[in-house]
């Protein structure tokens, strides 16, 4: 039986709004026992940070109706009978194709996505004010089979020292899942394309130095047991889990920053979306000065000309890209050796 709808009264920049969520007792987590109302609850205790890393960007929905168990689907334009407070900008995709796009203006948005089973938000490197140009450089350290949380902080710790050599200030988060995502805060100076090559010149770099530890090898069966650095991760698009957001995991952990000196020995388990809204009122928000004094790639590019000129060329684009120039065959060697098979 579906429980009575509820109204929540939700602070913002306009005063107070009143959002409706039905059947709030319907649970997206069954292991935890996590309800929608408890989702929408905790969007509005975490909401200046919230707003802070994902709001005023284009941002993809991935929504739950049965829960974190079930079938999930993306949304990414307003649907029909929206509120009015629900906005959006037009973007253009990698096919060239333009469309409007969500975002989230205020944490009502957000409030009203979780009433529309929102469990995942997955929020643009670029604001709404100018969809174009990223306002972050973003790269994924992402555990293959046999490495965990241990060898990603080892990388994180290396691919620090390599982003600040190059001019960068580096900010931290948990994936929500086994990995670690490192946010530079830069000017929106430059397309997508480009900031993808800067994340691929210090991917490479960070290879060089971690040979064994880390790998940019696009295709799983060259990465071995080493943290394979997402570099597509970078492109127009392509999104990942946003700081603060919920993962649709079975404890609901959430995607965290810490701070640098909390990586070692970290359990990013510990951050759920029960235990969040405490530790932000206890220890505060580790990127709240994030956007404070955004850098530049320049370095990074010129490292991407400089491995151009010794013959390190394009790596492989997602497969639903367009073809790209410079991009190698998007077929995996093992097939390309052996084209029988």
């Amino acid at each position: 039986m579906a429980s009575p709808r509820i109204t929540l009264t939700v602070p913002g920049p306009d005063g107070d709004r009143e959002v409706g969520i039905s059947n709030p007792d319907r649970v997206l987590w069954p292991e935890v026992g996590i309800t929608k109302r408890e989702l929408a609850e905790y969007l509005i205790a975490v909401a200046d940070p919230f707003i802070a890393a994902n709001g005023h960007r284009p941002v993809s929905l991935e929504r739950f109706p049965e829960g974190v168990g079930g079938e999930a689907f993306f949304s990414k334009n307003p649907p029909k009978g929206a509120p009015a407070f629900v906005e959006a900008v037009t973007v253009t995709y990698n096919s060239g194709r333009r469309h409007p796009q969500l975002f989230l203006g205020e944490i009502a948005s957000a409030v009203w996505a979780a009433q529309m089973n929102t469990v995942v938000f997955h929020p643009w490197a670029s604001l709404a004010t100018d969809p174009d140009h990223p306002v972050e450089l973003r790269i994924d350290l992402d555990p293959q089979p046999g490495t965990g949380i241990v060898e990603a902080v080892a990388a994180a710790h290396e691919l620090r020292a390599v982003l600040r050599e190059a001019g960068l200030e580096p900010w931290i988060k948990t994936s929500g899942n086994r990995g670690l995502h490192v946010f530079c805060p830069i000017e929106p100076a430059h397309e997508f394309l480009d900031v993808r090559h800067a994340v691929i010149a210090a991917a490479r770099e960070l290879e060089r130095r971690m040979p064994d530890a880390v790998t940019t090898n696009w295709w799983k069966e060259e990465r071995g047991e080493r943290i394979f650095v997402d570099f597509n991760q970078a492109n127009r698009d392509r999104t990942m889990a946003g700081a603060y957001s919920p993962r649709a995991l079975p404890t609901a952990t959430v995607s965290t920053p810490v701070w640098w000196d909390e990586l070692d020995g970290l359990d990013p388990l510990a951050f759920t979306v029960r235990s969040i809204p405490e530790r932000l009122a206890s220890r505060g928000d580790p990127w709240a000065d994030f956007a404070a004094q955004p850098g530049r790639i320049d370095t990074l590019l010129e490292w991407w000309q400089r491995d151009l000129d010794s013959g390190l060329g394009e790596l492989p684009f997602p497969p639903e890209f367009p073809k790209m120039p410079g991009e190698p065959p998007r077929v995996q060697p093992s097939r390309a050796k052996n084209p029988a098979h």
